[in-house]
């Protein structure tokens, strides 16, 4: 499936009627299919023995009559696969798990898997290269010194044949609908000088890594959700279009062991102010119809806490049949950890034999996770209301009072305690629930002033210190009754400070103005 010595390299100005910075003015390889002709050029400093490869596999004919079989517009198409020839005798399913009984080690190098790029696919193992290339739709540089860059496509012609062949109708495999519009008629090594249109092209853009890790996890950060993590090195990142509620905003594709790839995705969903506990009963509504049917079977859910968040982890095993009659078992495993205003839902699937194999993966993916985006210490206090409303006006005095001060340590504590041991259960969110609408009759009022007087701020500043100061104690609580009992016995003991003097001031301002 995904098959997929830094050098310096060399600058040759070539003869002929375009000029390539190309590291060889010999062969070149044509691939001829129904959309038109693909001609690459190869990079033998950078990737020699993948370059000597690719060309004793087209001089003989091995490429003739295989597929690009794994299509996906804006990231890469990928062919190479003598299953995908008509007299193989393998089966649609089967295609991506060919090749040569020889493979390559690993010549990755710092050349970027920009527009045009063509690289070797492989496996998990980074010497696990044989025949499957794919050639860069659009730029891809999350793959830069994950796999083998051996060559580019050099002429007008070239790009417009890519551009046709990414436009072809797939299936959700990303398969061809129809096949013979993407076939590999023939392919042929040939001298520069036979072709007549080649691109005026510079030196292909480098990382400017100083050393190739062979191993590892590739990052992967979305600035405009605020959020970061890693996923194995060399498994292919995708943002699918959301053309569906509930779709994965980022999945990340692993190498093919069983039936089916390993998949790690996360989605984004808004938790408009429900608990973990809600999240699941709405999960155990939604899944049943599925349990009833006998088609997934749940294993556990474990409430849990990631880095001070809460989080449900849910264990499940799925049954499919594929188009072919193919009875697959598919293990998962789904971690949500509820964070700021969103769920954030990290799900892996494999196949149940090679489950166990990939997730350690997944554990470290999800250990990598971080919010980019959060303010620590003062975005959340008491209700999920955001910063931003505080400075427009109204929103959270103890967000107001404490904000940039030496206060904001206990404050993040307070948000904290709140989401992983309050908001975790449905005592506590209920509790929680009614109290920010107590909190929010007043809090915003008491804000505005605390803006418009920097002495008042400093006077709340000075009479919510000691309830943010006694708040250890409930990291104690051994239960959530416990956990309870502390929240509702510390804002009764401190509601005088926290609440009393401030709206007597205030009402003392008011009468002074009248």
């Amino acid at each position: 499936m995904y098959k997929i010595l830094i050098l310096v390299a060399v600058s040759v100005l070539l003869v002929g009627i375009g000029t390539s910075f190309a590291q060889t003015d010999d062969k070149l390889a044509v691939l001829h299919t129904p959309q038109g002709k693909i001609v690459i050029e190869f990079f033998p400093n950078d990737a020699p023995n993948h370059v000597k490869n690719f060309i004793n596999l087209v001089e003989t004919g091995f490429y003739d009559d295989t597929l690009f079989h794994r299509i996906i517009p804006g990231f890469m198409i990928q062919g190479g696969d003598p299953k995908t020839k008509p007299d193989s005798g393998a089966d649609e399913s089967e295609w991506g798990t060919g090749g040569p009984e020889t493979l390559l080690d690993a010549e990755f190098n710092t050349i970027k898997h920009n527009r045009g790029i063509v690289s070797m696919a492989r496996s998990a193992d980074p010497n696990s290269a044989g025949s499957q290339f794919f050639i860069v739709h659009q730029d891809s540089n999350f793959l830069d010194e994950q796999y083998t860059v051996f060559g580019r496509i050099i002429t007008e012609e070239s790009f417009e044949t890519l551009d046709k062949i990414a436009a072809t109708n797939t299936t959700t495999n990303d398969r061809p609908t129809d096949p013979e519009q993407v076939r590999i008629i023939s392919a042929e090594i040939i001298s520069r000088t036979q072709i007549p249109d080649i691109l005026t092209l510079e030196e292909p853009e480098r990382t400017g890594s100083d050393e190739v890790e062979l191993q590892g996890n590739q990052p992967y950060q979305n600035e405009e959700l605020g959020f970061k993590f890693s996923v194995p090195a060399g498994w292919l990142l995708q943002e699918p279009p959301q053309t569906q509620e509930g779709a994965p905003d980022v999945v990340a594709v692993g190498p093919q062991g069983g039936t089916i790839p390993p998949i790690i995705s996360l989605t984004i969903e808004e938790h408009s102010g429900k608990s973990i506990d809600d999240y699941l009963q709405e999960q155990k509504e939604k899944l049943q119809p599925s349990i009833d049917e006998g088609n997934l079977v749940v294993i556990s859910n474990n409430k849990k806490s990631i880095d001070g968040k809460p989080a449900l982890e849910t264990n499940a095993n799925g049954f499919f049949k594929t188009q072919d009659g193919l009875d697959i078992e598919v293990q998962f495993r789904q971690t949500t950890i509820r964070a700021a205003d969103n769920f954030y839902i990290f799900s892996y699937s494999n196949d149940k034999n090679f489950f166990d194999r990939y997730l350690p993966n997944f554990e470290e993916t999800l250990n990598s996770f971080e919010l980019t985006n959060e303010e620590k210490g003062i975005q959340e206090i008491i209700s999920d209301n955001p910063l931003e409303q505080v400075s427009e006006g109204g929103g959270c005095l103890i967000a107001t009072a404490t904000y940039g001060s030496e206060l904001a340590p206990q404050v993040q504590m307070l948000r904290e305690i709140r989401d992983t041991q309050l908001m975790n259960t449905a005592s506590g969110a209920a509790f929680m629930t009614g109290f920010n609408q107590l909190y929010y009759s007043f809090s915003p009022t008491i804000a505005d002033i605390e803006r418009e007087n920097p002495t008042f701020k400093e006077f709340v500043k000075l009479a919510i210190t000691p309830m943010l100061s006694t708040l250890s104690i409930m990291t104690h609580a051994d239960s959530e009754y416990e956990v309870l009992g502390y929240g509702i016995s510390l804002i009764i003991l401190n509601l005088g400070m926290y609440v009393g003097m401030p709206v007597a001031v205030i009402i003392g301002i008011r009468r002074a103005r009248v």
